[in-house]
């Protein structure tokens, strides 16, 4: 099977992006263990720890993101400078990610064969 790369570029809860493109991950992971997963822009905030999606009655389904271990995904990677626009400190990710640099996001995501955004 080809090398997969699973982009999340937009920030959870305003769309079904992040819930669609996690259980695309989770369901993929069956068939292939060439998968790399990308969370780029607003896509960081997929993985903040603390969200309280019921208060805007959303489905809490970040905390699923930690059973990409579970599922033999190993290849995760942020961009460092989205969570520095952002704000945000890699310490406050839920998961355990390898943050990279927009140029060696970019030279990873051309190593995959297959890319599918969310």
């Amino acid at each position: 099977m080809k090398s997969l790369g699973f982009v999340f570029n937009n920030a959870p809860h305003g769309s079904s992006c992040g819930r669609e493109g996690l259980d695309a991950v989770l369901a993929t992971s069956a068939y292939s263990e060439d998968i790399s997963v990308f969370f780029i822009g607003d896509g960081v905030c997929q993985l903040l720890k603390s969200q309280q999606p019921e208060q805007i009655l959303c489905r809490d389904y970040i905390a699923t993101f930690k059973m990409l271990d579970l599922y033999d995904v190993e290849n995760i990677y942020v961009c460092s400078q989205s969570l520095s626009e952002r704000g945000i400190d890699a310490s406050e990710l839920l998961i355990d990610t390898e943050v990279l640099d927009p140029e060696a996001i970019s030279a990873r995501l051309h190593q995959c064969q297959r890319i599918l955004s969310y």
